[in-house]
């Protein structure tokens, strides 16, 4: 072969063999996600632990049994991390966002007094039911054993502080009655539960009634007449449902007796004088020994309708104050009824007759005792030297020295 064809043929095989100068290096191909049964490969043996120590085992029975498992989801549709990472990944994960799948839910979480709380917490991690199944942690039966979880209740008076399983609700009606019962979540809420001092919570002072109302709108409708609600609904102070039943504690029907008793005890909070005064009376006497058959607050002013007196529907108005008397005292009259329940020695205007005689008791007491002191005090000079001279008159003679000569001779 010549020269010229052989120089043509090397250019040719160098063309062929030698890259071209602009092509870009082939990129290295994305590994797959890791499928479930990747994971599985490690976190099945329940023998196996991390470089710390810790299990990697999972219970793959519950995580099957779940919500998410029966959904058919994999490992990386919730740990979103690992979808690109190399096995063995690391020990430390990003945080699962549920929000993903989830995203209204989880805006209002955002929003409420848990947003620094994972969803974990209640709903559990790879176990989590619907709320439909009995063995769900946020099934209507187990919300109150959930929510004790981190509310664990201290003690306090009036069963304010008591535990919600020991109140009506949840340890009466919720073990007969089930769904209808209300739990944390129906007066709470579930995802946007806001704290008590926001206007816009359920739980707020003012709004209360309202909560109590979606499932007592008999009582509600009858309360919304009561000079306490015209109270709040002017924005002044003013008791509403849980102030005179409390919160978790709330007693039943059974238990009104026992709660009639201690009625004053709860209205003195706001009516700290009128439970003063009628603790001097008779019924008040009676009711502190512990008698329940005997008039406290409610069975005068009313529950629920309390109104004020100079309303002519008010039980202890001047046209009802017979017939209130006469629920207990029958065939009384109007010089019975008369009688002051909350008679006040130190109310001028209310009781003259009983503020001036009780005036003139201290002054007649202060100036008996005062006269007598002062009679005491002049007379006790006296008394002290008559009380000397009594014991000269009676102490022995002591003999002389004369005596003791005429003695010796």
């Amino acid at each position: 072969m010549s020269l010229v064809p052989r120089i043509i043929a090397v250019a040719v095989l160098f063309l062929i063999c030698t890259p071209s100068l602009d092509a870009k290096p082939a990129k290295a191909k994305a590994l797959p996600a890791p499928t479930t049964d990747d994971c599985l490969a490690c976190h099945s043996d329940p023998e196996a632990t991390r470089g710390d120590g810790k299990p990697l085992g999972r219970d793959l029975g519950k995580f099957a049994a779940s919500i998410h498992g029966q959904g058919g989801l994999a490992c990386t549709d919730c740990h979103a991390d690992l979808a690109t990472a190399e096995l063995p990944h690391g020990e430390k994960l990003a945080r699962v966002d549920c929000a993903t799948c989830h995203s209204d839910t989880a805006e209002k979480h955002a929003g409420s007094v848990h947003k620094a709380q994972s969803c974990t917490g209640c709903h559990g991690v790879h176990d989590i039911l619907p709320a439909s199944d009995p063995a769900s942690r946020t099934a209507h039966a187990n919300v109150p054993a959930t929510c004790e979880s981190c509310h664990k209740q201290p003690p306090g008076p009036a069963g304010r502080g008591k535990s919600i399983k020991d109140g009506f609700h949840v340890g009466k009606v919720l073990a007969e009655y089930g769904e209808s019962a209300p739990v944390c979540s129906t007066c709470h809420g579930a995802h946007d539960i806001l704290p008590p001092k926001d206007k816009r919570s359920p739980m707020h002072h003012d709004q209360v009634a309202a909560t109590c109302g979606t499932c007592h709108s008999d009582v509600q409708e009858t309360w919304d007449k009561s000079i306490h609600a015209q109270m709040i609904a002017s924005g002044r102070n003013a008791a509403t449902c849980s102030d005179c039943h409390a919160v978790h504690g709330i007693l039943g029907t059974e238990e009104m007796p026992r709660w009639r008793v201690a009625a004053t005890q709860e209205c003195s909070t706001c009516h700290a004088s009128k439970a003063n005064t009628y603790r001097d009376t008779f019924h008040g006497k009676a009711s502190s020994l512990g008698y329940e058959r005997v008039a406290t607050c409610s069975d005068c002013h009313g529950n629920h309708a309390i109104r004020p007196k100079a309303d002519p529907a008010s039980m202890v108005s001047a046209q009802n104050r017979v017939a209130t008397c006469q629920k207990c005292h029958p065939g009384t009259g109007e010089n019975f009824a008369a009688y002051d329940p909350h008679a006040d020695p130190h109310d001028r205007e209310r009781n003259p007759v009983l503020f001036y005689a009780t005036m003139f008791m201290k002054a007649l007491l202060g100036g008996t005792f005062a006269f007598f002191g002062l009679h005491t005090a002049l007379w006790a000079p006296r008394s002290l030297k008559d009380r000397r001279a009594r014991r000269a008159a009676h102490a022995p003679k002591q003999p002389t020295s004369g005596d003791d000569e005429g003695g010796r001779a």
